[in-house]
């Protein structure tokens, strides 16, 4: 800002300079001025100054429009270009660049191929500088293939060009045309520089790429680039994406001198991505210590290691700095914090909602943002309402707006409104894209509707396996494991790429379905055949696989054998075993452990106060019952939802809440007098029955 500022005043010091001299009239004295007053970003003063020019140039239009073009204002900058046409001047080569810079930057293919006509059409075809910027021009709008054909004409070729059809194909995903360009270029003889390299290493992102890094990390040291900012920024990600976070961090330890801050949003994203919470927040922490400027990508990136439990102070420490430095308002940033609330273990929802009831300038990612976060912790009814705004304040809405809504449908089971969601997906053209499609099978299948959860099945794109997952849990549910099992091997067979969702929904229907054997086959296979790893929710599967075949000893030794130690879903699914079997001291010490993990969830007292019960172990329970309220904690109770009339009624026991209530305690009065007199009736013609039959003996 200050090298800014200095260069103004030089500026504005020539500007006087030249109008005391009287040498203002003079073309060649007012062009540089022009120029320097545009570089400085001060487009109204060379405006003026531009129509003070009694004879202008085709330089002092080129400098307007290049002014127009690099601060953002291509507009005008394009009304200047067809005012210069209109006054009779020529379009050189820096003409063409500026325009196609501007018209790249905003991606207006149409008025780029018009541009083209007059590169042809005023024989600047041949031109390195104007071809150069022609085929970038292609490349940024999307057209590689365009912008290759324009490459392979030019009689000239310089570094600009190379660059610009290698990054054309590096955000193409072409890592095999890229580094086939690499070599050409260097067989042409032209200079390698920061641009060759850093669109090449963004196409590095596999553990398989890990040697090739390493190989252009040489030859990037071998050209004296490593210390090219651009070029060790994309290296750390680069070797992050490899899997190497050693060679990430050695990059960033041999930058210290030249340090953007981009460099340390690199090094904070890789650890981040490598599960090292503890590095990046020391990482964040020297950057604070450091007093180093942090934009909107340090304080997401750092605020989304904060979604696990053990991470929650740290993540409300970091919302107090937002607020302290006035941040809350940042967009991006809310967004990122709603996130952190609604991906918390702990009951942050209420978190969540007053971060997006204070964002003044919401968009279509914290909308959907907040209202999946309603649908995932349950909040279903304040997420109706969430969707019925953003249609009546007529918000924009993608598929994810569909999918959370929907999922919330399926929790519910409210199927009328389901139907008019679907319908209104149908409308917008969102009922094929594949988180809504999955959204539509499961809400179906929870309303009981499973062929229309088929239906929605076969019109879903089925190139991934979230339609595939979705429609094997929907079967698995309804007790078709059979039909569950079809399904996989015609995924299988269909080449769609497994994942570990796949087998949950194989081992469930397995589990519930009593194919035992199958699924212990398949839980057996998922490394060895698949290459998938059993995680957490697999194992929790083949125990509950196992516990409801009463095979309780298996079930142990798998939880013995697992390679990680079991969470609280895993002990809870042996608990639930152990209680069917009745191993009732085994369930004591699985309870043990659990209590420790999961000391405020209260499903867990209440599974060990039912299994008490069922034995009759009352000091049990007495104990049980102690230890709630010493720690208080409540049992949350459960609710019922009912759909009348196009609204949803919900109850739970004892509930007064509701404007009827009065009307429905009586009625329910009514039907358990009946209920009653009716069990009466039925007792006493048994009886009557049973003194007939002995009578007759």
């Amino acid at each position: 800002m200050k090298l800014l500022h200095s260069s103004l005043s030089k500026v504005r010091a020539a500007h006087c300079r030249a109008i005391k001299l009287a040498h203002i009239t003079d073309t060649y004295i007012a062009t540089p001025i022009l120029n320097g007053y545009t570089k400085c970003r001060e487009i109204g003063t060379a405006l003026k100054m531009f129509d003070e020019i009694p004879h202008r140039d085709t330089a002092s239009w080129n400098i307007m429009i290049s002014g127009y073009v690099n601060t953002g204002r291509f507009l005008s900058a394009w009304v200047f270009l067809n005012l210069m046409k209109e006054h009779g001047f020529c379009l050189n080569e820096y003409t063409f660049g500026s325009i196609l810079k501007g018209i790249a930057s905003n991606g207006l293919l149409s008025l780029g191929q018009q541009v083209h006509c007059d590169v042809v059409k005023m024989g600047y075809v041949g031109n390195v500088y104007a071809a150069s910027a022609l085929l970038d021009m292609y490349a940024k709008c999307g057209k590689v293939d365009d912008a290759n054909e324009v490459f392979q004409t030019m009689p000239e070729r310089n570094y600009v060009s190379w660059n610009a059809i290698i990054a054309g194909y590096a955000g193409k995903g072409d890592i095999e045309y890229g580094f086939w360009l690499l070599r050409g270029m260097e067989q042409e003889g032209v200079q390698l520089d920061d641009g060759t390299f850093s669109p090449l290493l963004t196409l590095l992102n596999d553990d398989k790429f890990y040697k090739l890094t390493m190989q252009v990390h040489g030859k990037v040291e071998k050209l004296g680039l490593g210390c090219e900012v651009k070029v060790f920024n994309a290296l750390i990600t680069a070797y992050s994406q490899c899997g190497s976070i050693g060679s990430a961090e050695s990059v960033f330890d041999g930058t210290i001198s030249c340090r953007d801050s981009v460099t340390w949003n690199s090094m904070l994203a890789a650890y981040l991505e490598h599960d090292k919470e503890k590095q990046a927040f020391e990482l964040f922490l020297d950057m604070e210590r450091l007093g180093l400027e942090m934009d909107s990508y340090t304080y997401t990136s750092i605020i989304s290691g904060c979604f696990e439990v053990r991470h929650n102070s740290q993540g409300k420490c970091l919302h107090a700095l937002v607020i302290k430095r006035g941040l809350e308002n940042v967009t991006i940033i809310s967004t990122a914090l709603i996130s952190m609330y609604v991906k918390s273990c702990t009951n942050s929802m209420d978190d969540a909602l007053t971060v997006f009831e204070n964002l003044d300038a919401k968009d279509s990612v914290s909308w959907n943002s907040i209202l999946t976060g309603l649908s995932q912790k349950g909040w279903s009814e304040i997420a109706f309402k969430m969707f019925t705004k953003m249609r009546v304040e007529n918000l924009e809405m993608d598929e994810y707006s569909f999918s959370a809504t929907l999922r919330s449908c399926s929790d519910l089971a409210t199927l009328r409104f389901g139907q008019q969601v679907h319908a209104f997906a149908l409308k917008l053209r969102f009922e094929s894209y594949k988180y809504v499609s999955s959204a539509l099978i499961l809400m179906y299948s929870n309303s009981g509707i499973i062929e229309d959860a088929w239906k929605s099945f076969e019109v879903s794109p089925k190139e991934s396996s979230i339609s595939w997952n979705s429609i094997m849990f929907a079967y698995a549910q309804h007790g078709q494991g059979k039909l569950v099992l079809d399904l996989f091997f015609l995924m299988k067979q269909s080449e769609v790429k497994l994942d570990h969702i796949t087998f949950v929904a194989v081992l469930t229907a397995c589990s519930h379905t009593g194919l035992v054997e199958e699924g212990c086959r398949f839980f057996e296979s998922m490394e060895a055949d698949f290459g998938i790893v059993p995680r957490m929710e697999h194992y929790a599967c083949a125990i509950d696989l196992l516990g409801r075949a009463g095979r309780l000893e298996e079930a142990k030794d798998l939880v013995k054998g697992m390679p990680f130690d079991p969470d609280a879903m895993v002990l809870r699914t042996l608990l639930g075993t152990c209680r069917s079997c009745g191993d009732i001291e085994y369930a004591s010490e699985v309870a043990s452990h659990l209590l420790e993990l999961e000391p405020g969830e209260h499903s867990t007292y209440v599974l060990l106060s039912d299994m008490y019960r069922q034995f009759k172990k009352w000091d049990n329970i007495a104990n049980i019952k102690r230890l709630m309220r010493e720690r208080s904690v409540t049992k949350v109770p459960g609710w019922s939802w009912i759909e009348v009339q196009n609204e949803v009624h919900a109850f739970n026991a004892e509930d007064l809440s509701h404007p009827h209530c009065h009307e429905i305690y009586a009625k329910l009065r009514e039907l358990t007098d009946e209920i009653m007199f009716s069990e009466s009736e039925n007792a006493s013609e048994l009886t009557i029955s049973k003194g007939d039959q002995e009578s007759v003996v």
